[in-house]
């Protein structure tokens, strides 16, 4: 049996609370049975069961009058703002969604609509998810409906996704109109510095829907709430208490930095025109491949502070654009007063995080983003909400029943682990708060999309909590499945998708549910991309727990290729996940406590050093070529960033000194981790100029694990990885599909990368057939052709087929060694150099002050030629 009895009841629930179902003690069984959405795998008489019970329990409810909305609570449309117009049973019945089109076509027929459930397209690419049918039926039409249902009461998707024009603070004519949703309320009013936080002359209004509502008018032809001043929420809740709560919509959050531990207040935000922030520049296009540069601006900075947006989006996002990436993501964005929580306990939804600037700020962090090519995402975080009373959204819960509330009652809204709220996601104002939370960071802040995290948390009732998936689909389609929070998902990736085609969506899932990354018309959940989380995890368990000779090439390349086919991926070796307090970065893993006093250029590398740079650089590119259709890094690691991350909390006193980037260390031109940033750049110019990410072609023809190399094709390149500790391979066979002749590409053992420079980059590879032509089992390695290389220990090197007729073309990126980034050379310094002893290795004894970056990004025509001469990208 696929859903319990408990699931039935919560869709009942639901469409009571919107008003769909009257709230009448006794009604008629089977009118009631009825009217319940598609479930065939609930038996009648535990359905009937749960209904009595549903019915029983609402019998308190005290019996609808007939009510006006309250003046100018209308959208545009005419549509009341709440839970719309309320219908008898009888009424649902004999009208349910008679219109229903597959998605929005009014005219459509239940005939279509059943014909379109009963062909859903995920089936077709993967057949072994037909046992699952009547599942996937069951939340698709509750897709459908939940999208008709809006459509008919708020005017469609994006207009019910518009909340922040009628909620919160808005300014129309004449005054300012303050909305909240708190049924829960007895009394409420609005205060604040504009009334001396006295709300006696600012008492609320409350209409049938719970929705409170003030007009307050203006003063002599001026707003009465001054820009930037404090506001606050104060209500009377069923205990006869006086609350004080920071508006839900709120724009912008404040906190006194003199007071320790201080409560946030609430900033009515409308700057005048002078002084909002104009957007010059359009959104670039979206990349066919992303390979986004995660983002926490907060820690961006290399002294032991808060960075601001302003700071970063002029000393940090040209060093993104200068190492080729084409997107970034962007941490703790949204206000949440805990720092240490890195953005994940989310106490005001619509508010930037007042730490790095205000809301203007962030959006001429974003225009300059926008015109330096790069897309911005942003993390955002709807699978639950901060604990926190007096500046959170869970100060709105007083006690009050879920249909009244964001959250679910009890167990079922409280993360045990998080120690945070949970969503419901079936009532109709929650949907309304999330959606149009993802519509105001895409209007407002011009957004080009969004990373969605926790999302297993999400799925399931029980969120993932001591829950081993093993890839059974048993595990992703039960009663465990939180069916009204997969339909939220799908509505939001519908309206992200609607408001702004190009834009690109990232689910943090970790149980592999299929489907994720599959369009929603075709069955999915619809994102664009998952990210692949068992890659980082498998690398972090081979450099903790295996001998270099033990690890196994046929694992590592399963683990990076076990991915749904068509859905696409975004790869990783290391996140901040992987970074924080108690764990350690990819480099620091490898090279331990070398890395303060053998990181120097102008002394031979120790064993272990050059170990960890040969490792580091391998880690991270057989990552991003063979593990997925995107790739992320965290900043910092592109250069191999030491030691952890930790914010600053009572445990350290409070210090920031493992919560900044010390891009002092890449900066100085005699400490190697230049040779890793200028890796992690050549990397990314790679897929510029090949395209690799996005081909669909990845063919691993050999894992061996007694050689310790691993061959595969991506695109139309051959990538060759020799992992083995001490064999070099000379005359290494490997096999291509198309003949002819290959050169050198890309070389991690080049000079400029820090390696020895042992491959030559002028040699030409030529091919020989393998086996009988159209006969697989005859070739080498399943692969027609093949040529012979020289293959380094604990190096990657890459080919590229050489095309006859642009014979005098430069298609290799190592053959712009001198040329690209003359400050990134690797060339080991000199007799003649400075001795070691004029020098400091320790990473707190460079100088940050001595050189500081000098960067300049090279032009769009500068990245498509590839050869120009010296191009002048600074000390990065």
């Amino acid at each position: 049996m696929l859903f319990a009895s408990s699931c039935s009841r919560t869709l009942l629930e639901a469409q009571v609370e919107l008003g769909l179902l009257d709230r009448r003690p006794c009604l008629d069984l089977a009118e009631m049975f009825n009217c319940l959405c598609l479930n065939p795998l609930i038996s009648v008489s535990s359905t009937i069961s749960c209904t009595i019970h549903t019915v029983r329990s609402r019998q308190h409810l005290a019996p609808l009058k007939s009510v006006d909305l309250a003046p100018g609570y209308r959208n545009p449309l005419g549509y009341g703002f709440g839970f719309g117009l309320r219908r008898s049973l009888h009424e649902m019945v004999s009208s349910r969604f008679k219109g229903v089109a597959v998605m929005t076509d009014d005219k459509s027929t239940i005939s279509s609509t059943e014909e379109y459930l009963e062909n859903i397209g995920i089936f077709s690419i993967d057949p072994s998810l037909k046992p699952y049918k009547d599942h996937f039926k069951y939340r698709l039409k509750r897709y459908v409906e939940q999208k008709k249902l809006i459509e008919e009461y708020e005017g469609g998707l994006e207009e019910f996704a518009k909340g922040y024009l009628k909620f919160g603070f808005n300014r129309e004519e004449g005054g300012i109109v303050y909305r909240e949703w708190a049924p829960a309320a007895q009394e409420a009013q609005i205060i604040g510095d504009f009334n001396g936080w006295d709300g006696s002359n600012h008492q609320m209004e409350k209409n049938q829907f719970g929705v409170w509502s003030i007009k307050i008018p203006d003063v002599d032809g001026n707003p009465a709430i001054p820009h930037s001043s404090r506001v606050k929420f104060r209500f009377r809740h069923g205990d006869g208490v006086w609350v004080d709560r920071i508006p839900a919509w709120i724009k912008y959050a404040t906190v006194d930095p003199t007071r320790f531990a201080a409560p946030y207040d609430g900033v009515y935000w409308d700057p005048p025109l002078s002084e909002r922030y104009q957007f010059k520049y359009p959104r670039p296009p979206k990349p066919k491949a992303p390979r986004i540069y995660e983002a926490h601006v907060g820690m961006s900075s290399s002294e032991p502070r808060i960075n601001s947006y302003r700071e970063f989006a002029d000393e940090i996002l040209p060093r993104i654009r200068a190492n080729n990436y084409n997107t970034v993501q962007l941490m703790a964005v949204m206000e949440h007063s805990y720092y240490a929580s890195f953005g994940y306990h989310v106490t005001n939804f619509y508010a930037v995080s007042s730490r790095s600037g205000t809301p203007e700020d962030l959006k001429y962090l974003i225009d300059k983003a926008h015109s330096l090519g790069l897309q911005v995402l942003m993390d955002v975080i709807h699978s639950h909400a901060s604990n926190n009373i007096t500046d959170g959204l869970n100060g709105f819960d007083v006690g009050q029943t879920s249909q009244d509330s964001y959250f679910h009652t009890g167990d079922r809204g409280y993360h045990k682990l998080w120690d945070s709220r949970l969503f419901n996601y079936a009532n109709w104002e929650v949907l309304r708060f999330l959606l149009s939370n993802l519509s105001w960071w895409l209007e407002e802040f011009k957004f080009d999309g969004f990373r969605f995290d926790g999302i297993t948390s999400m799925l399931y009732h029980h969120h993932g909590i001591n829950i081993a998936f093993t890839g059974d689909y048993n595990e992703y389609f039960s009663e465990a499945t939180d069916v009204d929070a997969v339909v939220y998902l799908m509505l939001a990736n519908c309206l992200i998708h609607s408001i702004l085609p190009d834009a690109t969506v990232i689910a943090e899932e970790v149980s592999g549910m299929p489907g994720i990354g599959h369009q929603v018309s075709g069955g999915g959940i619809g994102f664009d991309y998952r990210l692949a989380m068992a890659i980082p995890d498998k690398w972090i368990d081979y450099l903790k727990n295996k001998n270099e000779y033990t690890w196994s090439m046929k694992e590592i390349s399963w683990s990076l290729t076990n991915r749904r086919y068509t859905e696409k991926c975004v790869s990783y070796a290391e996140s901040h996940d992987q970074a924080i307090v108690g764990d350690k970065t990819v480099a620091f893993l490898l090279m331990d406590e070398e890395m303060y006093s053998g990181m120097s250029c102008l002394v031979d590398a120790s064993p272990l050093v050059e170990r960890g740079i040969a490792l580091q650089k391998m880690i991270h590119f057989i990552t991003m070529a063979l593990g997925g259709e995107g790739y992320l890094n965290f900043m910092g690691n592109e250069f191999g960033h030491p030691e952890w991350i930790d914010f600053p909390r009572e445990g350290n006193e409070w210090s920031y000194e493992k919560c900044r980037r010390q891009w002092n260390l890449v900066d100085t031109d005699h400490l190697r981790y230049k040779f890793m940033n200028a890796f992690d750049r050549a990397m990314n110019l790679l897929d510029d100029k090949f395209s690799f990410l996005e081909s669909t072609k990845q063919i691993v023809s050999s894992a061996n694990d007694e050689d310790k190399v691993i061959v595969f094709e991506r695109g139309d390149l051959i990538f060759v990885f020799n992992f083995h500790p001490e064999n070099t391979y000379e005359g290494y066979k490997v096999g291509c599909d198309l003949p002819g002749k290959y050169r050198v590409a890309l070389d991690s053992d080049a000079w400029k990368f820090g390696g020895h420079g042992r491959v030559g980059h002028n040699v030409d590879h030529f091919t020989s057939p393998e086996g009988i032509p159209g006969v697989p089992e005859t070739n080498f390695n399943n692969r027609p052709n093949s040529f012979k290389v020289l293959s380094p220990a604990r190096t990657c090197v890459v080919y590229y087929r050489v095309d006859e007729n642009q014979e005098g073309s430069n298609n290799s990126l190592v053959g712009l060694e001198d040329t690209f980034a003359a400050a990134n050379e690797a060339k080991i310094p000199d007799k003649s150099a400075p001795k070691e002893s004029e020098y400091s290795n320790n990473l707190d004894g460079v100088k940050e002050t001595s050189t500081s970056a000098q960067i300049s990004v090279e032009s769009e025509a500068a990245v498509a030629s590839f050869g120009r001469e010296n191009l002048n990208e600074g000390k990065i």
